[in-house]
């Protein structure tokens, strides 16, 4: 990709470790202009449905309904919450 006043810089995404609930990643960047690699360590945690609905109950949240993700159906779920209902 070019990027106004850097130049071209090229970028790609290495998968370090998979210890489920955790993925580790690395993703690098290459500035042609000098040569100079600059990398970025991720790692990301997945938690199950239960989990999710756990830790928004007691966030305060009411969970209803959770879907499936239209572009993704059974690879990613999208949860419905709300607060509670506003005082009277």
């Amino acid at each position: 990709m070019h990027i106004p006043e850097v130049g071209e810089v090229e970028t790609w995404t290495d998968l370090m470790e998979v210890a489920l609930p955790l993925v580790s990643f690395q993703t690098s960047f290459l500035f042609r202009s000098d040569g100079t690699v600059l990398t970025s360590r991720s790692t990301l945690r997945f938690r199950d449905r239960a989990e999710v609905a756990a830790s928004l109950t007691a966030s305060g949240f009411v969970v209803d309904p959770v879907r499936d993700a239209p572009d993704r159906p059974g690879l990613e779920m999208v949860f419905v919450a709300a607060t509670g209902l506003p005082s009277p």
